[in-house]
C-alpha cells in the first residue's frame, strides 16, 4: 500500500507514501486514495483527517509518468475513475486537512484544491506543469482554480507553468498558513483536534452546503441555504450548545459521542 490511514484520537491522517519517488501516484494509489478518503467518511469515530506526504521533499508530485499518464494518453484508462482520489462529486462533509511537506506538483495540486484548509512548510514548492508536456490538469483544477483564487492568478499558474514557493503560494490564496517544517504536523494535527471538538452537524452541513450552494442561482442558493440552516438549527447538536451555552459549561455533542 503507497496510501497509509493512521488515526491519532479522533483524526485520520492519511499519507502519500512512496518517498523514493516523490509520492508520484501509480494506478493503485488513486484507488487506494479514494478508498482513504471513503473510510474518513465512513468512520464515526474520525472527526477529520489531515492529508500529507511521507519524507520531507515531496507532498505528491502527481501522477506517475511512467505508468499513470501513459495509461490516460493512451486511451486505456478514462480519467473519471480517478474522481474519489479527487473529491469530485463528494460525499466526504468532514473537512480535511493539506499539510504541503515540499513539492507539490500536478496531480498533487489537484488534490491539494480538494481540501478544505490548507498549510504548508517553508521549502514547499507548487507548480501545474502539465502544458510542457501536452495534457492538462483535468483533475478538478479546470473547475476548481478559478472558483478559489482570482482569474489572472489562475490562469498564469495554468498557462505558464510556473514554480511558485509557499509563501507567493500563500499571497495567490492557495494556503491558510506556512510554518516552519518542524511544525508542520503538528499545526495541522491541532487543527484537526480544534475541528473535533465542534459539532459535527454543524462543520458538515456548512461544507455540504457550501459545496452543493456554489453554483445555484442567487435566489435558489438563499433557499437552500436556508433549508441547511434550519437542519442545523434544529439538530441536537443545537439543543446541546445553547444549553451549555446558557449554563457556562463546555457542550458534549450529541454528534461526536463515538469519538470519546
Amino acid at each position: 500500500m503507497s496510501i497509509s490511514l493512521e488515526r491519532e484520537g479522533a483524526v485520520g491522517i492519511i499519507r502519500f507514501d512512496r518517498p523514493d519517488k516523490l509520492n508520484a501516484l501509480t494506478l493503485a494509489m488513486y484507488e487506494e486514495l479514494a478508498a482513504a478518503f471513503a473510510e474518513v467518511r465512513e468512520d464515526p469515530a474520525i472527526a477529520a483527517a489531515v492529508l500529507t506526504g511521507r519524507g520531507d521533499r515531496a507532498f505528491c508530485v502527481g501522477a506517475d509518468l511512467g505508468e499513470s499518464i501513459p495509461a490516460l494518453a493512451e486511451g486505456r484508462f478514462d480519467i473519471s475513475h480517478w474522481d474519489g482520489a479527487h473529491q469530485k462529486h463528494t460525499e466526504l462533509y468532514k473537512p480535511v486537512i493539506g499539510a504541503v511537506n515540499g513539492l507539490c506538483l500536478g496531480g498533487g495540486f489537484e488534490i491539494l484544491l480538494s481540501c478544505d484548509l490548507r498549510i504548508a512548510c517553508e521549502h514547499a514548492e507548487f507548480q501545474l506543469p502539465e502544458p510542457a508536456v501536452g495534457v492538462v490538469p483535468a483533475g478538478g483544477t479546470l473547475v476548481r482554480l478559478t472558483r478559489q483564487i482570482p482569474y489572472a492568478w489562475a490562469m498564469r499558474l495554468l498557462l505558464l507553468a510556473e514554480r511558485i514557493g509557499a509563501r507567493e503560494a500563500l499571497g495567490y490564496g492557495l494556503l491558510n498558513e506556512v510554518v516552519p517544517a518542524e511544525e508542520l504536523l503538528p499545526t495541522a494535527l491541532a487543527w484537526a483536534e480544534r475541528l473535533a471538538g465542534l459539532s459535527a452537524t454543524a462543520l458538515a452541513t456548512i461544507k455540504e452546503s457550501v459545496l452543493r450552494l456554489a453554483n445555484l442561482p442567487p435566489e435558489e442558493a438563499f433557499h437552500s441555504e436556508a433549508l441547511y440552516g434550519q437542519r442545523a438549527f434544529t439538530s441536537a447538536d443545537a439543543v446541546e450548545g445553547l444549553a451549555a451555552f446558557r449554563e457556562k459549561r463546555s457542550p458534549v455533542f450529541p454528534s461526536r459521542g463515538q469519538q470519546r
